[in-house]
């Protein structure tokens, strides 16, 4: 399922549920329908700013490893799959982050699931 963000300071943002789940329960919102307000703009911007710069910490994750570890066994042999693309937290969290950021200079809301 896909979710859409709206804001009259920004385009549309399209994402995966489950990754805008990650993020809206970082603002504790909820997934279905909501809104971020003018003035709930700020700290959800900083503190999508720092999960963002928490995740760079850590870009490889266990459950990537264990994927690359079933692609290519414990020999590093090709077993004939593709390599492993991972797309990392801030990449996907990036467009809504600006959106965010525009919203919030303009005064605007951002909202979902309406």
């Amino acid at each position: 399922m896909l979710v859409t963000f709206k804001s009259k300071a920004a385009a549309e943002v399209l994402m995966y549920e489950e990754h805008a789940k990650r993020i809206l329960d970082l603002l504790n919102k909820d997934v279905k329908r909501g809104v971020l307000t003018p003035g709930e703009l700020p700290k959800a911007v900083s503190t999508l700013e720092a999960e963002i710069a928490e995740s760079r910490l850590h870009p490889l994750s266990e459950e990537v490893s264990r994927d690359v570890l079933a692609h290519h066994g414990e020999d590093w042999d090709d077993n004939e799959h593709e390599p492993v693309e991972f797309v990392s937290f801030a990449t996907r969290a990036y467009p809504l982050l600006e959106m965010m950021r525009a919203a919030k200079n303009e005064g605007r809301d951002v909202m979902w699931g309406v």
